[in-house]
């Protein structure tokens, strides 16, 4: 058996969505646990006084990353079906700045705004609803930002790619970055909690 199962037909759309529908409440769950449904929690990573998100996202990436990488050394999964997006680069440039702005002024991101609201959190509804008037808006817009949202298509870019690197070395130094932002990150938490006087 070979991944990924959709890419081979082991299952079809339907059934798609109800694994998707699962797998996206496991992640709210685990979202939930490590403390990003608060949204003091998320907005403390922005005032470097609780660096937790950096962690949590970025050992998830490392996670990821490793288990792709092992099950395709395996034979276990065609990378080359794994689903990427296309690259559009200036519009997904502007598209996270708008993101982040949004982040930082509501304190939550889409998906730690949905764990936020099923764990009751009236906030987290508040920025829901944002997101939702924000898509409406985008819908109602869209025939004016078309030609910017569909500009400088291009394939789906990977740093391998773009840089003409083995993909291993680039797994390789992403490791090696995330060991040193998570050493970095201890000592910076140490450091703002002394000078606060905690």
């Amino acid at each position: 058996m070979m991944a990924p199962f959709f890419k081979y037909g082991l299952f079809g759309d339907q059934t798609s969505l109800v694994v998707a529908f699962f797998i996206g409440i496991g992640f709210g769950f685990f979202l939930e646990r490590a403390g990003l449904a608060s949204a003091r929690k998320l907005m403390a990573q922005f005032y470097l006084t609780d660096l937790a998100v950096f962690k949590v996202m970025f050992t998830s990436i490392i996670t990821a990353m490793l288990g792709l990488t092992y099950l395709s050394w395996l034979g276990w999964l065609d990378l080359s079906l794994v689903y990427l997006v296309p690259t559009y680069l200036m519009p997904q440039v502007v598209g996270g700045l708008v993101l982040g702005a949004g982040f930082v002024t509501g304190g939550y991101c889409p998906g730690t705004s949905v764990a936020a609201t099923a764990t009751g959190r009236v906030d987290g509804l508040v920025s829901i609803l944002g997101i939702t008037f924000g898509m409406f808006v985008f819908a109602e817009a869209f025939p004016l930002v078309k030609g910017f949202y569909l500009s400088g298509a291009g394939e789906a870019m990977t740093i391998p790619k773009a840089f003409g690197l083995p993909y291993g070395l680039v797994v390789f130094a992403v490791v090696l970055m995330a060991l040193g932002g998570f050493y970095g990150a201890g000592i910076l938490e140490k450091k703002i909690a002394a000078r606060s006087g905690e």
